[in-house]
């Protein structure tokens, strides 16, 4: 699914795989386990699945560690701070590896003779070069694509229509017959993301004074307005479910699909009929997963790009415990036939061209560290 980040408050790996991957990074070299026999990942929920990595543990006889993140912009300062030391991938959504990961060589160039062939096995819009997965000039290839997403808001259809929800769009959220109806789930990025396309105001530009107001009148409204904040898309789904709330915002596809391949397919994630962005009102997410530029790198980052990129594997990726997705490999129709009608149902293939269409390709919000400090403050003051 998710595109400074907060995609999806942390959640961590159990204490022992976070304790290991910090004291691990602390130790002499000679003191840690051969790093060819090693892999550490930095990764969106899906990835740390032990249906992903068990087959990747016994095939080469590793020992793979996985952290979870939620937030794309703290997951870059992480890196920037020091632990390109402690991972050997990152799986970040798109503009990150391309604008800033890359500049500030904190990545590695792949191999295009390795690897660009598997994006011709991809969906029509991935076809190499592929932009987000290419450095600016077009030279060096950064990444791999697979998860992707439209990502804006869910809705309980038994309680406010879809195509009422699309038509509305964000403007749901600053009606105030809904006030107590809704909850936000807790992605900062997202959220900020989310409130300024509220506001009119397109969240991947920079702003003006006024449309720096704007934001920060809706970002205080919503959050006073809510009847829930969390961090748990489960709990968002299941206020949903019970009546709790109407609808939620940041969610989508990401989100709704578990609840949805469980049966309860009144919970959808909507994608706004239009907005500021360019006429769009929606946002997609595509992940670019990429090799730290770890000066004690492990060779298996490679061999894991390529792993995930197999028929049954990606299968398993798409459909990781915890969230189901839409993966790029779908465009080889051995990989598509794999999915059952429920599971295309789950992750909304049925609309899932027409959301792509009106969404806006996640990116960088230059104005992001002041937003997010209204953001918080906001919080705090409810």
């Amino acid at each position: 699914m998710r595109w400074n980040l907060s995609r999806r408050q942390f959640m961590r790996m159990t204490g022992a795989a976070a304790g290991g991957l910090a004291a691990g990074s602390l130790l002499p070299r000679g003191a840690r386990a051969a790093r060819e026999k090693e892999l550490n990942i930095f990764c969106w929920e899906g990835y740390n699945s032990d249906a992903v990595l068990d087959p990747f543990r016994k095939e080469f006889d590793a020992n793979v560690k996985a952290e979870t993140q939620t937030s794309d912009p703290e997951a870059v300062n992480r890196v920037r701070a020091g632990e390109s030391k402690v991972f050997d991938l990152i799986n970040l959504n798109n503009p990150w590896a391309r604008k800033v990961l890359w500049p500030e060589k904190l990545i590695k160039e792949l191999d295009r003779g390795r690897f660009e062939p598997y994006f011709s096995k991809m969906m029509p819009s991935f076809k190499p070069p592929y932009r987000w997965a290419m450095s600016d000039d077009g030279q060096s290839l950064l990444g791999m694509c697979q998860r992707f997403g439209p990502f804006s808001f869910v809705v309980n259809t038994d309680k406010i229509s879809r195509e009422l929800a699309e038509d509305q769009g964000f403007d749901l959220f600053n009606d105030d017959k809904h006030a107590g109806k809704y909850g936000i789930l807790t992605f900062d990025d997202w959220n900020v993301y989310h409130m300024c396309i509220g506001a009119g105001v397109h969240p991947f530009r920079a702003h003006t004074e006024e449309e720096i107001q704007a934001f920060e009148k809706v970002a205080r409204k919503w959050v006073k307005n809510a009847k829930l904040l969390g961090g748990d898309p489960v709990q968002m789904n299941l206020a949903l479910i019970n009546g709790e709330i109407d609808f939620y915002c940041t969610g989508g596809t990401y989100t709704a699909s578990p609840a949805r391949f469980d049966g309860k397919t009144n919970i959808r994630g909507i994608t706004p009929k239009r907005g500021p962005m360019d006429g769009k009102g929606g946002i997609v997410w595509i992940e670019v997963t990429s090799v730290i530029n770890n000066p004690d790198g492990s060779p298996l980052a490679y061999d894991f790009l390529e792993y995930v990129q197999r028929p049954d594997v990606a299968k398993v990726v798409a459909f990781a415990e915890g969230t189901y997705n839409p993966v790029a490999q779908m465009g080889n129709a051995d990989v598509q036939a794999k999915f059952s009608k429920e599971e295309l149902d789950a992750i909304q293939w049925d609309s899932l061209e027409w959301e792509l269409e009106r969404s806006y390709e996640y990116d960088i919000n230059p104005d992001y560290p002041r937003m997010i400090e209204i953001l918080n403050a906001a919080k705090r003051e409810r």
